[in-house]
C-alpha cells in the first residue's frame, strides 16, 4: 500500500509547525477523508465475515480508491488508492473492476494497468497481487458449486491479442490461460454452471457484431463460437451492457442507433430477442441479480426526455426460461417523473427491485408488479437520486422489509437512506480537487457601504458621522452585550466558549482571522465553498458544467478578490466564471472557446489575465491596464522558455527571454507570495553586526531537471529585467520524482530526492529526500539570515556553536539529516500525538491569519485537509489546555490573602510606631 502525501517541501518544514495536540484534534483542523464518487458496477453491500449478518459498503470509485464504508454511520473502515497521478485532462473510469464472491471474506480488484489484487474484506489487507502486461478488459469471479473452485477470471488485451486467464482465488497463480490472435475486441467474460464465455466484438468501423466463444471451465480449452445477431447491430463497444455475470442466466443487451429497440441475448445461447422502446428515450440501463441461485429475472430502466427538462422513468421486468433461453416481458412498473434510479437486491432465490425517487422508495418482487414495501422519505430528505445500490432484507416472522439504499445524488453527494430516513451524507463530489484558494469572509454590505461613504467625505464630516454611528451601535448592541456578559465569562472560564462559537449560524468574521472560506475546484467541474470556522461546513456548491464549463475541468487560474468578495476561475478551454465567495452566486460567466484555449494565467493586481499558447492574452485587456508592467509567461512548446512581456493595445513586446538548454525539463516555477509582509530588513549576528536581506518582490524561481545527467538546476530571475540573480546545480537528483520549491523574503528552498555525498572524506553517498535552503543578501559582509534555526545555512559544521552564537542567533549544530525525534533539539523535536491518512497529492494553499506568525494551510487531492500552522509558536493565543479555572482561582486566592493580611499589617505598623514613641 502506498498513500499519497503532500509535496516533500511540506514534510521538510513539518518540524517548524506547532504540534496539533491531542486535545486540539478536530478543533484547529478538519479532514474530509473521501473515497470519490461510487461507480454503479463497482459498489455493493457485502458481508466481510461468512457467518456475520452485518455487511459493509464497498466501492471502487471514479478516482481509483478502494474503500470499505460502515453503512451505519458512513465512516471509512479502510481504503487504498489504486490509481495515482492521473493526467489533468483524464476523466476516464474505464478499466476499474471490483468483484466479491458471495459468502467469502475477500475481494478482487483490477484496473487498466493489468494489476490484479485480492484484499481481505474485513481489514483491507492485501492477500495477493499479480501483474500482467496489456490492458484489463474484464474481471469476474468463477462462482461454481464447489467452495474451493471460486477462482478469478481476468480478461486482457495484449497488443491486439485476447488473453483470458483463470487465477487461483487463494494464491493468485495462473490455473490456465487462453490466447486468441484475432482482430476482435475483447469485451466481457462470463460463466454459468457448465462453461466460461468470452464475448468480443467482431468486425471493423461501425459495422460490428457480437461474438461469443465458449471455453471449458476446468482446462480453458476452446469450444464452439458463434455470432449473435446481424453485422452492424453494435456500433461501439460502449453500447453493450452486461449484467448478471455470475447468475444462472447472464445477459448481454444493446440498443440500436435510433434507440427504438432493445436487443437481448442470454449468454450461452445463440438467439437474439428484440423489444421495442418508448419514443424519445435518452438512456437505457439494465439491472440483474448476481447470484447463481437467484431467479433469472432482470429489469430494464428507461428514461425519456420531456419538453420542460424533466425526465420520465419507466421500468420493464423480463423473465428468462433456463431450459429454452427464451426471454419474455413479464410486466411493467408504473412510470414516474423526475430523477430516479433502480437497483437490485438478492436474498437466496428471491430477487428484489428497489425504485428510489425524490419522494419515496418502493420495493418490488421480480415475480410481480405489486409493491412489497412503500417507504416515504422523511420531511427534509431531498436526495435527487442518480444511481443507487440497495440491500433488502425481509424481517423474520413478518412481512416487513428493512431497506438500505446508498445513493449518488445530483449534487455529487453519497447518502444512505434507511427505511426512508437519511442516516448520513458524504460529500464525495469534493474529491479529486485540482485547485483551491482562500477567500476572506466579506464584511456586511451595509457596513462596507457606510465605510466607503466616510472615505469619500472630508475628515471632519467623516469623524462626526463615525461618532454618531458608534453611538447608535451602543444603543442597539450594548444592552444585549451587558446582559450576556456573565454567561460569556462563565463559559470562557469553564472552557466552553470555543465550542459555543462553533454553534453560531452562518458566516462570521472572527478577530483572529481563523474564519475564512476555502473554495475548491474538482476535476468534475464542481466548485465548493467551505467554512473553516465551522469545521469545514459546506456553505455552497456550484456545478460549472451547467454554466458552460468543461469536464474534466483543467484549472488554469483560481484567485480570490477579498475587496469585492468574489472568486474567479479560468479553465483550459477559455471558460471563465466569477462567483460570490460567500454564497456561490454567479457574478459573471463566459463560455469557453475551443479556438482560444488558455495555456496559463497571470495574476495582475488581483485579476486573472488569460494567456494563450501563442503567449498573447485570449481576451481584451482590462480598462485600467498598465501597459508598462511586465508579465512573466511560461511556454513549453517547442522548448521550455520564460518570457518577460509587456502587453499593449497593439500587441505584445518581449522584454527578455530565458531559454533552457537542450536536455533540461522544466520542473517547477514559483514566486514569493504577492501579499508578503517582511518582518525585518536585516538580522543581527552574534557579533552584533547585521546582514541586510536582498528583497525583490519580482523574483521568479525556476527549477529544471536533467534526467540523463541526474542534475537539478535552480535559478532565480528578476521578473522585470530577466537578470539571473542566483544559480545552483544539485547533482545525483532523481528527476523522475517531483521537485517542490518555495520562495519567501530573501530565501528559497527546494526539496528533491537523490544522492547526498557525505562530508567524511570517504566518498560515500546516501539516498534520501534533501531540503536545500539558500539565502540572498545585498552583500557578503556579515549581516542577516531569515531561515529558521533547523534550516539555517549558517549552522556550524563539525563543531558545537559558541555561546555567542547560541545566545544571539540560536544556531544549532549542522546535521546532514532532520531527525523527527532528537532529545538534543529539545522543544524543536516532533511528538506524534495522532495521525491521519491524507490522500492529498494535488497541492496545498496557505493564507495568513490575523494572529502573528499563524496561517491556515489546506492540502487537497482526493481528500481535503485544513489545519493551522504557527512556525514561531502560538505565543499570542491561549490554547485549549490553558487552565482558566486555576488562573482565576489563583487570582481570587491572592486577592483574599491581600484583603485578610491588610488589616494585620496596618495594625502591626501602628503598634511599631507606638513602641517607637515609648
Amino acid at each position: 500500500m502506498r498513500c499519497s502525501s503532500l509535496p516533500a517541501l511540506v514534510l521538510g518544514l513539518a518540524a517548524l509547525a506547532a504540534a496539533v495536540y491531542r486535545d486540539e484534534v478536530d478543533d484547529v483542523d478538519f479532514h474530509y477523508a473521501l473515497v470519490g464518487l461510487p461507480l454503479p458496477d463497482t459498489t455493493f453491500f457485502h458481508r466481510p465475515r461468512r457467518d456475520d449478518k452485518a455487511s459493509l459498503l464497498y466501492t471502487l470509485s471514479d478516482v481509483g480508491v478502494l474503500a470499505a464504508v460502515n453503512p451505519t454511520n458512513g465512516d471509512v473502515v479502510w481504503r487504498h488508492r489504486l490509481v495515482e497521478n492521473k493526467k489533468e485532462d483524464d476523466d476516464s473510469t474505464a478499466g476499474f473492476f471490483l468483484r466479491a464472491p458471495e459468502g467469502d471474506d475477500w475481494l478482487v480488484t483490477a484496473h487498466g494497468s493489468g494489476l490484479v489484487q485480492a484484499w481481505s474484506a474485513l481489514t483491507g489487507r492485501n492477500v495477493w497481487r499479480a501483474q500482467f502486461s496489456g490492458r484489463i478488459k474484464d474481471l469476474e469471479v468463477l462462482d461454481l458449486t464447489a467452495e474451493s473452485s471460486r477462482d478469478v477470471l481476468a480478461l486482457f488485451d495484449e497488443d491486439g491479442e485476447t488473453v483470458l486467464r483463470r487465477l487461483h482465488g487463494s494464491r493468485g497463480s495462473v490455473v490456465w490461460e487462453f490466447r486468441e490472435s484475432s482482430k476482435n475486441v475483447p469485451l466481457q467474460v462470463s460463466n454459468d454452471i457448465s462453461n466460461v464465455y468470452l464475448i468480443s466484438l467482431s468486425g471493423s468501423g461501425s459495422s460490428l457484431s457480437l461474438k461469443v466463444t465458449s471455453l471449458d471451465t476446468a482446462t480453458g480449452a476452446r469450444g464452439e463460437h458463434w455470432i449473435v445477431g446481424a453485422k452492424g447491430d453494435v456500433s461501439a463497444a460502449g453500447d453493450v451492457m452486461f449484467v448478471g455475470a455470475n447468475s444462472a442466466a447472464p445477459v448481454a443487451a444493446w440498443v440500436d442507433r435510433t434507440k427504438a429497440k432493445l436487443s437481448v441475448n442470454v449468454i450461452g445461447t445463440k438467439a437474439k430477442h428484440e423489444f421495442p422502446l418508448p419514443p424519445d428515450v435518452v438512456s437505457v440501463r439494465v439491472h440483474a441479480p448476481h447470484l447463481a441461485q437467484s431467479q433469472p429475472h432482470f429489469l430494464v430502466h428507461t428514461q425519456t426526455g420531456e419538453e420542460d427538462g424533466a425526465r420520465t422513468n419507466k421500468a420493464y421486468v423480463f423473465h428468462t426460461d433456463l431450459k429454452t433461453g427464451h426471454v419474455t416481458l413479464a410486466h411493467e412498473l408504473a412510470s414516474f417523473r423526475g430523477e430516479g434510479s433502480y437497483s437490485t437486491s438478492c436474498e437466496g432465490a428471491n430477487v428484489y427491485f428497489a425504485q428510489v425517487s425524490a419522494e419515496e422508495t418502493l420495493v418490488f418482487s421480480s415475480e410481480s408488479h405489486g409493491v412489497l414495501a412503500r417507504l416515504p422519505h422523511k420531511a427534509g430528505v431531498d436526495v435527487g437520486p442518480v444511481r443507487a445500490v440497495t440491500e433488502v432484507v425481509r424481517k423474520a416472522g413478518s412481512g416487513e422489509f428493512a431497506v438500505r439504499s446508498a445513493i449518488v445524488t445530483g449534487q455529487d453527494d453519497w447518502t444512505l437512506l434507511r427505511n426512508g430516513d437519511r442516516d448520513w451524507t458524504r460529500h464525495e463530489g469534493m474529491s479529486d480537487v485540482v485547485g483551491a484558494v482562500w477567500a476572506e469572509i466579506p464584511e456586511r454590505e451595509d457596513l462596507a457601504r457606510v465605510l466607503a461613504e466616510e472615505a469619500h467625505t472630508n475628515p471632519l464630516s467623516a469623524y462626526i458621522h463615525r461618532v454618531k454611528r458608534h453611538v447608535d451601535d451602543l444603543k442597539h448592541l450594548l444592552p444585549g452585550y451587558l446582559a450576556g456578559l456573565p454567561q460569556r465569562v462563565l463559559k470562557n472560564v469553564a472552557g466552553g466558549g470555543a465550542a459555543e462559537d462553533k454553534k453560531q449560524q452562518g458566516l462570521w468574521r472572527d478577530g483572529f482571522g481563523f474564519n475564512k472560506i476555502l473554495v475548491v475546484a474538482t476535476r468534475r467541474g464542481r466548485l465548493y465553498g467551505l467554512d473553516s470556522g465551522n469545521h469545514g461546513h459546506v456553505v455552497w456548491t456550484r456545478d460549472t458544467l451547467a454554466l458552460g464549463g468543461e469536464r474534466p475541468l483543467v484549472v488554469r487560474g483560481l484567485v480570490a478578490d477579498d475587496e469585492a468578495g468574489t472568486v474567479a476561475m479560468y479553465a483550459s478551454n477559455g471558460f471563465y466564471t466569477e462567483l460570490d465567495a460567500s454564497t456561490g452566486d454567479v457574478v459573471e460567466v463566459s463560455g469557453g472557446d475551443s479556438k482560444k484555449p488558455v495555456a496559463r494565467t497571470a495574476t495582475v493586481l488581483g485579476k486573472l489575465l488569460p494567456i494563450g499558447p501563442d503567449g498573447m492574452p485570449t481576451r481584451e485587456l482590462p480598462a485600467n491596464w498598465d501597459a508598462e508592467q511586465t508579465v512573466v509567461t511560461v511556454t513549453e512548446d517547442p522548448s521550455p522558455m520564460l518570457q518577460g512581456v509587456k502587453f499593449g493595445g497593439r500587441g505584445k513586446q518581449v522584454m527578455w527571454q530565458f531559454r533552457l538548454r537542450p536536455g533540461l525539463k522544466l520542473a517547477t516555477v514559483t514566486t514569493a507570495p504577492a501579499d508578503e509582509k517582511v518582518a525585518s530588513i536585516g538580522r543581527v549576528l552574534g557579533d552584533r553586526r547585521v546582514l541586510y536581506k536582498y528583497l525583490n518582490a519580482n523574483g521568479v524561481l525556476v527549477a529544471a531537471s536533467d534526467e540523463a545527467a541526474r542534475t537539478l538546476s535552480v535559478q532565480v530571475l528578476d521578473g522585470v529585467s530577466g537578470q539571473v540573480l542566483s544559480a545552483q546545480v544539485h547533482r545525483g537528483v532523481d528527476a523522475s520524482l517531483p521537485v517542490s520549491c518555495a520562495m519567501a523574503e530573501n530565501w528559497y528552498a527546494c526539496a528533491f530526492f537523490g544522492d547526498y555525498a557525505l562530508d567524511d572524506k570517504t566518498g560515500r553517498a546516501i539516498k534520501g529526500h534533501q531540503l536545500v535552503v539558500t539565502d540572498l543578501y545585498e552583500s557578503s559582509e556579515p549581516d542577516s539570515r531569515a531561515s529558521p534555526p533547523l534550516l539555517d545555512p549558517r549552522r556550524p559544521s563539525g563543531r558545537d556553536p559558541t555561546a555567542a552564537e547560541m545566545e544571539a542567533e540560536g544556531l544549532p549544530r549542522y546535521g546532514p539529516s532532520l531527525d523527527l525525534d532528537d532529545a538534543r533539539r529539545g522543544p524543536l523535536s516532533l511528538t506524534v500525538s495522532h495521525e491521519r491518512l491524507v490522500l492529498a497529492g494535488g497541492g496545498f494553499v496557505v493564507a495568513p491569519a490575523a494572529v502573528e506568525s499563524t496561517c491556515l494551510m489546506a492540502a487537497f487531492g482526493v481528500d481535503v485537509y485544513v489545519s493551522r500552522l504557527a512556525p514561531s509558536g502560538e505565543f499570542d493565543v491561549l490554547g485549549r489546555g490553558f487552565g482558566k479555572i486555576a488562573l482565576v482561582g489563583t487570582v481570587v486566592a491572592l486577592l483574599g490573602g491581600v484583603l485578610a493580611l491588610g488589616p494585620m499589617v496596618r495594625r502591626k505598623q501602628i503598634n511599631l510606631r507606638w513602641e517607637a514613641n515609648l
